[in-house]
């Protein structure tokens, strides 16, 4: 039997949240800060533009209990309006500000630039001071010199210091004992050749990680410079707390969110190097609907629970007819009961066609747009 026709599949599409590849390419999606480090789960920054349009006017503050690597957070800044972003993530809330941040970049780069001089020249650390988990995921180069750099950085301004960690932790994801198509979800160090299924040859493990401190150095401070031509000067805050009970800054005007989906990803784990690394808070057992929940009757229900609270404090927070864009693949029909729990109403269902999904996950996917209002 032929499967449905194009027009059959886009009529309930909204077409101006729907790119095709060749109409939205990967050097756009993955614009200035965009890149600044690999994060699963993010939506694109051309759907945040899209929703501040239709949405929000400039000067108004944009609220993401949901912030994740700071999509949200960017590109409401650049659009003109305040922003407030929470998350139970450490390492989100530090990528998020490293992004949001404004810089005086030849400082910034004489001071990224001179710690990378005195990492690659220090001696070796010693590499049993590291943790178990470090020991296990690098090769001893490597490791060390994660290790040097990590120790050099802790000498920079608080700025600099925290834009040096993305460094890191950048380097530090890249330099793992893995499979070179295997970043995302690797399950076990590979300490053998192995046959690559990205290169088409046998490659080696990596031993070492100053190319990627080098590299991702260079291109750090290139995102943050190119950023810096579309930044205002309105301010962005970002609160590492639990969203079901954060206490927010200012009023917001409303909300663009991607929340988590149930039993999809382990926001800490997918992060774990740089926790180990940086010696970060970690509140994994906050997360909500984490992969290691699963996808049961209870995990559902527990997931229903908790983004209805969410949704409740961010109702609680809102004027009036505030508007609230959550962007979701509601496989389970879980929001209307998420919905009803938090007193918003649905004002509209979009439907929009995923172009290109993260790493290598593929297949036809669409996510749900759901707006509503406080």
């Amino acid at each position: 039997m032929a499967g449905p026709t194009q027009k059959v599949l886009y009529a309930d599409i909204d077409l101006e949240l729907s790119w095709s590849e060749a109409q939205l390419p990967q050097v756009e999606r993955t614009k200035h800060v965009h890149a600044l480090h690999p994060s699963l789960g993010k939506f694109i920054p051309q759907l945040v533009e899209a929703f501040l349009s239709r949405y929000f006017v400039a000067g108004e503050c944009l609220y993401d209990p949901f912030c994740g690597s700071g999509t949200a957070l960017v590109e409401a800044n650049a659009y003109g309006c305040d922003a407030v972003g929470c998350d139970i993530s450490a390492f989100n809330c530090l990528l998020s500000s490293v992004k949001t941040r404004r810089y005086d970049h030849a400082l910034l780069a004489a001071e990224l630039d001179g710690v990378l001089e005195q990492a690659l020249a220090s001696p070796a650390p010693r590499l049993e001071d590291a943790t178990p988990w470090l020991r296990r995921w690098y090769a001893r180069r490597a490791l060390g010199e994660l290790l040097a750099y990590r120790d050099a950085a802790r000498e920079l301004s608080p700025s600099g210091g925290d834009v040096a960690r993305i460094v890191l932790s950048r380097a530090a994801r890249s330099s793992r004992l893995t499979t070179h198509f295997d970043l995302d979800f690797p399950k076990a160090p590979v300490c053998e050749p192995y046959v690559c299924h990205k290169h088409k040859r046998v490659c080696r493990p990596v031993g070492e990680a100053a190319k990627f401190l080098r590299r991702y150095t260079r291109d750090t401070l290139r995102r943050l410079q190119a950023f810096a031509d579309a930044q205002t000067g309105c301010p962005v805050q970002v609160l590492h707390a639990d969203s079901r009970g954060a206490e927010l800054p200012v009023r917001p005007s409303g909300v663009v969110t991607s929340p988590p989906y149930p039993g999809l990803i382990d926001y800490h784990e997918q992060h774990r190097y740089a926790y180990e690394l940086l010696g970060l808070t970690d509140r994994r057992e906050l997360e909500i609907g984490p992969a290691t929940a699963g996808r049961g009757r209870a995990a559902l229900a527990a997931y229903v629970g908790s983004m209805a609270s969410v949704f409740l404090r961010v109702r609680e927070a809102l004027p009036a007819d505030a508007p609230v864009v959550i962007v979701v693949n509601d496989t389970h029909e879980l929001y209307p009961s998420v919905l009803e729990g938090a007193g918003l109403r649905l004002d509209d269902r979009l439907r929009r066609h995923v172009n290109r999904r993260t790493g290598r996950r593929l297949g036809e996917f669409y996510e749900d747009v759901l707006i509503c209002r406080a």
